[in-house]
Order: structure tokens, then C-alpha cells, then sequence
């Protein structure tokens, strides 16, 4: 009897420690994150402010990955997906480049926001997916580059 309540106390006393292990989500993230500095990319996790206009939830602190410019470019742009597929810019107008607008097709439907300024390429993610939506990010951070 005594070793039975030896082994209860013990398992109370170690139920803590499975707390402290990720979830299986957050294992899948910590592995694409790797696999982002693999490929070149580079990654933060902030705060972002979101547009009143924009519709859902989306997480106030995302996925924020991002690629440097080459030299010389001028160009700065964002661009948010409203819904799967339908982007537009800071004053809700829909995407008018034919090109970007072929590019931003190509990425993942939880992407929240691309922007470009004169030093680099930034996408917000919500990082639902795997190995072949991670491509499709990096594919586009370095086509806009």
C-alpha cells in the first residue's frame, strides 16, 4: 500500500512537467521556423496593428517573415488579403498589378499581409500548413526581392 502512495505522490509531483512540453502545433512551427533560416528567410514574432476594415481575427501577434532588397530598389508597397484569394491595398482598392497580383496568388490562404519597403520583403503568416506552404512563402520573399 505504502508503494502506491509512494507512486501517487511522485506522479503529482512530475504532472507539472508535462505542461512544460510543446504541443504538437508548436513543434510543427518550431520546425518551419528552422526551415525558414534554412532557406535564407528571416522571422519574427511581433505585434502587429491590423486595419479596422479588415475581416476575422486575425492573431495580434503573427508570424513575421522576411527577406532583404537588392540595392536600388525604390518601390514600396502592402497589400492585405481581405479573403482567400482577394487582395487589396491600404485604401481597400483591389490589387492592380497583374504580376504581383499572379504572385500573391501563389501564397497561402492564412497570409495576412505582404509589404515592401526599400531595404526588404515582409509577409504576415498565421503558419497553418507545412512544408509546401513554407515554398510558396519563400518563393514569393524572394521573387519580390
Amino acid at each position: 500500500m505504502t508503494w502506491w502512495i509512494v507512486l501517487l505522490l511522485v506522479g503529482v509531483a512530475l504532472s507539472p512537467l508535462v505542461w512544460l512540453r510543446p504541443s504538437h502545433r508548436q513543434r510543427g512551427q518550431m520546425e518551419l521556423r528552422l526551415a525558414a533560416r534554412r532557406m535564407g528567410l528571416g522571422m519574427q514574432l511581433g505585434r502587429q496593428e491590423w486595419p479596422h476594415w479588415l475581416e476575422g481575427n486575425p492573431p495580434e501577434r503573427c508570424a513575421h517573415y522576411h527577406r532583404g532588397r537588392r540595392p536600388g530598389r525604390s518601390d514600396s508597397w502592402a497589400y492585405w488579403q481581405i479573403a482567400p484569394g482577394q487582395w487589396c491595398n491600404q485604401w481597400r482598392e483591389p490589387c492592380a498589378d497583374a504580376a504581383m497580383l499572379e504572385r500573391l496568388h501563389g501564397l497561402p490562404a492564412d497570409v495576412y499581409k505582404v509589404e515592401a519597403d526599400t531595404q526588404m520583403v515582409s509577409l504576415y503568416w498565421g503558419e497553418r500548413g507545412g512544408e509546401n506552404e513554407l515554398r510558396q512563402v519563400a518563393e514569393f520573399l524572394v521573387s519580390a526581392a
